[in-house]
């Protein structure tokens, strides 16, 4: 983990460093690199907002293969794949904007607590021998109980240790190294606040407190609005209920526990997250993303039919006999049906008066025979 989390953090650091160098401030440098973040992300976040359009314009269609299928979740899912693949709707196509800044959060901390290695990019083998050697001087080896926040303790308390980093007095760093070193250590001051302490443990004095406050506040802030401009939202249930109210306060405590300057990143990240929702749902909201995809489908079906090739005239002839024919043979073989049906009582009627008829007659006979005797 330490592994990946200083590969995230050296390449964030070939970024931070310029945008440092130009406004000698760790804090101003992470909001710019912010906002370039999500400036290069936003085609990603159009991409989401048109997945969760297509998302929407087939619930009502995936409603109804749910009551069809039931509880059949092999035909189901085969059903809904072939509905995505006719609808040319991806739904795990909004992902990568949900999970991206957690690489680049990760990316942040190992940046602040190993600034020379991954910001200075000098050798962590020259930082963990300085380390070492700073552990046994008398009065100064007690900040050091700790190599892994060991480079963040070098640069807060540089102006102390600064004899004992010179290679020319014993140290491990070149003159050069220790210019960059002690310019990096004098950015980490944003409006009164030490990017470099921790909330947790520091003094009420030092304000540092507002940076988890500010973090939660931001956070469910911006899930309150994204519900108001996304109505699907709040018809979510369960596990993404909790997801949207717990991660507020995951992030909170994350700001607490961390670094001043990871809580920073994450409240930047969260309100300029907020502005692009905002731009997003101006010019990409999802009734006119729909729209214009329906609009796009009856084009292209237009455009289809009037591609196609016209019959030529005794096709066009042939077919429509055809057509006259199978609707007359219809209606005669219904006449047939009908004329069958209407004839068969009045049929059983004669033959049955007839009988009777030819009864009545014999017995006359038999009388008349019978008084002639």
């Amino acid at each position: 983990m330490i592994q990946i989390g200083n590969f995230f953090g050296s390449i964030l650091g070939y970024l931070l460093w310029p945008l440092y160098y130009l406004f000698n401030n760790y804090g101003v440098a992470i909001i710019i690199f912010t906002i370039i973040v999500r400036i290069l992300m936003f085609p990603f976040s159009v991409k989401q907002q048109k997945s969760m359009a297509g998302n929407a314009k087939l619930q009502a269609k995936q409603r109804e293969l749910q009551q069809k299928y039931g509880n059949d979740k092999e035909a189901m899912n085969r059903e809904l794949q072939k509905l995505y693949e006719k609808e040319g709707v991806n739904p795990m196509g909004g992902c990568l904007p949900m999970l991206i800044p957690f690489p680049i959060m990760i990316g942040i901390y190992y940046t602040v607590i190993n600034p020379i290695s991954n910001v200075l990019h000098i050798s962590s083998t020259a930082v963990d021998k300085a380390a070492v050697m700073l552990q046994q001087l008398p009065g100064i080896g007690s900040m050091f109980t700790n190599n892994f926040y060991a480079q963040m303790q070098i640069i807060q308390h540089y102006e102390d240790l600064r004899p004992y980093l010179d290679v020319a007095n014993g140290g491990m760093f070149t003159a050069d190294e220790l210019s960059k070193i002690d310019f990096l250590s004098k950015g980490f001051d944003f409006l009164g606040l030490n990017l470099l302490g921790t909330p947790q443990g520091s003094a009420f004095s030092t304000m540092l407190w507002l940076i988890p406050v500010l973090c939660l506040v931001s956070s469910l802030g911006t899930q309150f609005i994204t519900m108001k401009l996304q109505p699907g939202m709040q018809q979510q249930q369960g596990c993404m209920k909790l997801m949207l109210y717990g991660m507020p306060l995951f992030s909170a405590w994350l700001a607490y526990t961390l670094p001043g300057a990871v809580g920073f990143y994450w409240t930047i990240s969260t309100l300029t997250s907020l502005v692009q929702t905002l731009i997003t749902n101006k010019f990409f909201s999802q009734a006119q993303l729909v729209a214009k995809s329906e609009a796009q489908r009856i084009a292209l079906r237009e455009q289809e039919e009037a591609s196609m090739n016209p019959l030529p005239v005794y096709e066009q002839q042939k077919l429509a006999a055809q057509r006259q024919a199978r609707i007359a043979a219809q209606a005669q073989k219904k006449n047939a049906t009908d004329t069958a049906k209407s004839g068969e009582p009045s049929t059983q009627k004669k033959n049955s008066s007839k009988s009777k008829s030819g009864n009545s007659s014999k017995g006359n006979v038999n009388d008349y025979l019978g008084s002639k005797k």
